[in-house]
């Protein structure tokens, strides 16, 4: 998909930008907002990208969450597959297994799922105005999972009780001292702060910050953050000699000579 109604996707000098385009909306989504987020996470599999940048469009929000217009008894309304909060989740486990750093741009509100977004993606630069804060318990709603666990790992579990709890709103300077971001920049340097942590990135190994990615998922997500790590692995693996005498003996069929390889 290249043409996004809700969405904007560009890349450019090995960083990929996701931008939530709804400031109407103070960047809520819809359906068809978390479809088009799901193919542009996706694409970011590309190897010449190096770091993700996601954010949202204007400077009054990152994202606040599921659209609440759109929102019936039963759920989301919308003509997708995957209704609203299944996809939300599926763009949540694309952050946090892509194997590359994310960077979520927090340029304005980032409330509800919106905050949970911006928990789960490796670092968070936020503008000063910023405000963050849980909504779901007055909204009706909840997010069991990642959106309850990365928080704890990120503040504790008091302070995540009470930021889901009671969803009050906490400043951009709160949030930092709290651990919930990793820096906060006026407004009119936020681009500039962000694009400092993207060129550090860019000049470390990829290899090296793919495995330390999941390294960390393999800690705390059981098997499946163990299949993320070992599958890594096995990609590396593929490019040696060894694998491939595997593969050859195989077309050839030949038994294969792996002693050579115990020298």
């Amino acid at each position: 998909m290249s043409d996004y109604e809700d969405i904007i996707y560009e890349k450019k000098d090995k960083i990929a930008r996701i931008t939530i385009n709804r400031p109407q909306r103070y960047n809520a989504c819809t359906q068809q907002t978390v479809h088009e987020l799901i193919d542009a996470f996706n694409r970011c599999m590309d190897n010449e990208i190096g770091v993700v940048v996601f954010t949202g469009a204007g400077e009054k929000a990152f994202c606040t969450g599921g659209d609440q217009t759109t929102r019936e008894k039963g759920g989301y309304k919308g003509g997708h597959m995957l209704p609203l909060e299944v996809g939300w989740q599926r763009v949540t486990f694309l952050i946090r297994t892509l194997p590359k750093p994310v960077i979520a741009r927090v340029n304005g509100y980032a409330i509800g799922g919106g905050h949970v977004w911006h928990v789960n993606c490796d670092f968070s630069i936020a503008a000063e105005h910023a405000q963050l804060g849980q909504a779901g318990p007055r909204v009706g709603s909840f997010d069991p999972g990642y959106g309850t666990g990365d928080l704890m790992r990120a503040v504790g579990v008091k302070r995540a009780k009470e930021i889901w709890f009671l969803c009050r709103r906490y400043t951009a300077q709160q949030a930092l001292e709290w651990g919930l971001v990793n820096a906060i920049a006026p407004y009119e340097k936020l681009d500039e702060e962000v694009d400092k942590w993207c060129q550090e990135l860019l000049e470390k190994s990829p290899q090296a910050l793919k495995f330390l990615k999941y390294a960390f998922l393999a800690e705390t997500d059981g098997v499946t953050g163990i299949t993320q790590l070992g599958v890594s692995g096995l990609s590396l693996y593929y490019g040696t000699d060894e694998a491939v005498e595997g593969k050859n003996a195989f077309v050839e069929k030949r038994k294969a000579d792996f002693n050579q390889f115990r020298k």
